[in-house]
């Protein structure tokens, strides 16, 4: 399949600012042309390039995943008890002497990451594989009826959302916690993100998904921002929807003139 080019990283964006619920010291910004688009998840289809040319397959998973704290590596070492054989095709080799993770720097600071076996994330079943090509922690969540947020390292199922956090002052002097949730495009990487081969939230090919981000991320954005901010960021895109977005993503857009798309962009479809 020959990728269509992706969008420019700079575009209009509709955003929404609202107190979160539960917290009147916290400010949500959500970017709603992101979260009203129809981005969507194709890894394992003939759309997804993987970020390292030649090695589609890998889909994103070709470094590996960094763990952000003591907690997400807890959560992996659970996980990891969970796993079997028929989910987990280099399972041995993840138990055996080299484990399933590995030293690095992030940020210039040391970090623990999954460790790569044979070019890839050592989580990654490849394909042949009789239990099936991707994540095997995935697949186990999926298998057990568990949310995969719940066992996946945080940056694998946070991803391609981007959460930032900062306390900010405001003009009477307060100061607030300001959550930002938006697109996580190539410049969440830093200058490595533009040695990405292929990269799916810019690319018209990963925005044909039966519904919006904010629904079909539902899970990871309840988890991100809590259930009562996400009840009213939701109900904040539901009538937006029916309002008609403004600024609607480049690539959303351009997957639905390529394909004659009778949805509205950013419309809610199942």
């Amino acid at each position: 399949m020959t990728p269509s080019p992706e969008v420019a990283l700079d575009f209009p964006r509709e955003w929404v600012e609202f107190l979160d619920p539960d917290n009147d010291e916290h400010l949500i910004a959500a970017d709603l042309t992101w979260l009203l688009s129809r981005w969507t998840c194709v890894f394992g289809t003939p759309a997804c390039q993987g970020i390292i040319e030649g090695r589609p397959d890998d889909g994103c998973c070709s470094h590996g995943a960094f763990l952000s704290d003591q907690d997400d590596l807890d959560k992996l070492e659970k996980s990891v008890k969970m796993l079997t054989p028929d989910v987990w095709q280099f399972m041995e080799k993840g138990l055996g002497k080299k484990g399933y993770l590995e030293e690095d720097e992030l940020d210039d600071e040391p970090a623990l990451r999954t460790r790569r076996h044979k070019g890839a994330c050592i989580f990654l079943n490849r394909p042949g594989f009789e239990g099936g090509v991707g994540c095997a922690l995935h697949t186990m969540a999926l298998r057990n009826g568990i949310e995969p947020l719940e066992v996946k390292p945080d940056v694998c199922w946070q991803l391609p959302i981007r959460r930032t956090q900062e306390w900010v002052e405001r003009a009477d002097g307060e100061e607030i916690l300001k959550t930002t949730i938006t697109e996580y495009d190539r410049r969440g990487w830093g200058e490595g993100g533009e040695d990405l081969h292929w990269y799916c939230s810019g690319s018209p090919d990963a925005h044909v998904g039966s519904k919006p981000v904010w629904r079909s991320y539902a899970p990871e954005l309840t988890e991100l921002l809590g259930a009562a901010a996400y009840d009213e960021l939701a109900a904040m895109c539901r009538r937006r929807e029916g309002l008609g977005l403004i600024a609607i993503h480049p690539a959303t857009e351009a997957a639905e003139e390529r394909d004659g798309s009778d949805a509205q962009p950013g419309g809610e479809a199942d």
